[in-house]
């Protein structure tokens, strides 16, 4: 796939903290992770003709939270290609509050943000990297909505970026800890290996 070239378009990234990375205090609501990095990595690329960058992710979401308020932070961007990362506190508030969220009740609000869209879609898979004891037996929780992205990847058309996949084999070399201190929130090697991974799979 290409990039929309043109600078009057726009790229929404949405999700959760992995996306926001203080993007709300950031003057130029990048913050400092992955859509930074792209931001960057395009406009060394594209120069002038970079389309305009939408950071819409905000810590602590889940996909219903996207689902909510897909509208107002997304729709109204008319964006040219949007990129969906979300389903890791989907995993973790099951076992952090009590507060499971089922694959199919998952699935139904990324269906919510799929069939609202027109554009290209970039769907980035939710990622563990366990370095905290217990958090192996998240994969219970995780891999059947791993399931549901993959699926859906197939069936609306989407690019996916094999995040969870790619960052674990890198991880068995690195070290999870170097990618992901708790093994959620990416540091800038890790977040530097999600820009990377985006651009291999939807530029390249």
């Amino acid at each position: 796939m290409s990039i929309p070239l043109d600078p009057r378009r726009t790229i929404v990234f949405a999700g959760d903290s992995v996306t926001d990375c203080g993007r709300r205090t950031d003057p130029d609501g990048l913050g400092d992770g992955y859509v930074r990095n792209v931001y960057d990595d395009l406009s060394g690329r594209l120069g002038e003709r970079r389309p305009s960058i939408v950071n819409a992710g905000i810590s602590g979401n889940r996909a219903v939270d996207l689902a909510a308020r897909w509208a107002t932070d997304v729709l109204a961007h008319d964006p040219a290609l949007v990129s969906i990362l979300i389903g890791i506190n989907d995993t973790w508030r099951r076992y952090d509050e009590n507060d499971p969220t089922t694959p199919e009740a998952f699935e139904a609000s990324y269906r919510e943000l799929l069939d609202s869209l027109s554009c290209p879609v970039v769907l980035m898979e939710p990622f563990l990297l366990p370095v905290k004891d217990g958090q192996e037996t998240w994969r219970e929780d995780l891999d059947p909505k791993l399931d549901v992205v993959r699926k859906l990847a197939v069936e609306y058309g989407a690019i996916l970026v094999p995040t969870d996949v790619e960052l674990t084999k890198q991880a068995a070399t690195a070290g999870a800890a170097t990618l992901a201190g708790d093994g959620v929130h990416p540091s800038a090697a890790g977040h530097r290996a999600l820009a990377d991974l985006w651009r291999q799979y939807v530029l390249d």
